[in-house]
């Protein structure tokens, strides 16, 4: 199984199911951004409790590892869960977001796009996917969430609104960062 198929079975089952949901992480600012590797696909998902059984049940396990009780923990938890596709390697992150008016306007300003032949699914605006981003870079210090933000802003950077970034930056205590990532796109 290739990635973009395990993206599409995926987000055929979040909308099966009737989940709120949008992809982020590196898919996204790859697809907004500049091309890499990436080994993961994330997904925040609206996931109440009393679905998690029939949301297992999507993915069978001759052809999947994914542990409900590992999914009603992150649920209950508001934390993050693995659905592993063993044959190829790839992994899903289940995201199970708390609630926050940052995650409400995450889930307000998701889009919907064409993610592959014939399918369409939600993802993360690319505003967000930088400010978690930069959420992501302050909390471990990795270089390639710096690298996948300065890919945004180069590749769409005129349709970025950089209002609601800033407003965020303020907001969450990631002005720092962010005056770094933009002397880099400078430079």
């Amino acid at each position: 199984m290739e990635q973009s198929e395990l993206l599409h079975f995926v987000v055929s089952a979040l909308e099966r199911l009737g989940l709120r949901y949008f992809v982020t992480g590196s898919t996204v600012t790859i697809f907004f951004g500049e091309p890499r590797f990436t080994n993961d696909i994330d997904i925040v998902v609206d996931l109440p409790e009393g679905t998690v059984p029939e949301f297992c049940r999507q993915f069978p396990e001759d052809d999947f590892y994914i542990s409900e009780a590992a999914a009603l923990d992150a649920v209950r938890r508001r934390s993050q869960f693995n659905i592993i596709q063993p044959r190829s390697g790839l992994k899903v992150d289940v995201i199970v977001p708390e609630a926050s008016e940052f995650n409400r306007a995450r889930f307000a300003r998701a889009r919907r796009v064409h993610a592959g032949d014939g399918w369409d699914a939600s993802f993360s605006s690319p505003e967000d996917a930088i400010v978690k981003k930069m959420e992501f870079f302050r909390e471990g210090g990795s270089d390639k969430h710096l690298r996948d933000i300065a890919g945004v802003l180069t590749t769409s950077g005129s349709e970025i609104d950089r209002a609601y970034i800033d407003q965020w930056v303020t907001t969450l205590g990631l002005t720092e960062i962010w005056q770094a990532i933009l002397e880099r796109v400078r430079e």
